[in-house]
């Protein structure tokens, strides 16, 4: 499982022009999902993302996390995050979970997210989304289980 996190001021998910989600001030989740991954995964990635202290104290020091300043937290499926680049110019996608694994991987992470911080939303699972942001600082950091 693959997660890369973007601190954001706002960010939203649009479907054919019409807002499905957004946040104010918090993480935008982009969650890659492999055919390999399971609760091991999610529990660690959800631990490691509510407790990363990437945003500022009153110090300007990356001291305390989302859940320090009472964040929320968006997370959008993203296959594209298994591309394999290793040959060729086109990316292959083979090592992402099929969507009957990856859609009850994806829906158990925000689920277990949600047990354990109520600011909480996600996109569509295989919608095709537009997703927009302003990432603060910016702070864009990759976690990989």
């Amino acid at each position: 499982m693959r997660a890369l996190l973007q601190r954001v001021s706002k960010a939203s998910v649009s479907i054919a022009g019409e807002t499905v989600a957004q946040i104010d001030a918090g993480l935008l989740v982009l969650l890659g999902i492999f055919p390999e991954d399971g609760p091991a995964e999610i529990d660690y990635l959800v631990d490691k993302l509510l407790g990363l202290r990437i945003f500022p104290d009153d110090a300007k020091a990356m001291n305390r996390s989302v859940m320090d300043i009472d964040g929320e937290v968006l997370v959008v499926s993203q296959f594209t995050l298994a591309a394999d680049t290793s040959r060729g110019r086109r990316p292959g996608f083979g090592s992402a979970a099929p969507p009957e694994i990856a859609q009850p991987l994806y829906e158990q992470f925000l689920s277990a997210l949600a047990t354990k911080w109520p600011r909480i939303s996600g996109g569509v699972f295989g919608a095709d989304m537009q997703v927009a942001l302003i990432n603060d600082g910016p702070v864009t950091i990759l976690l990989d289980k």
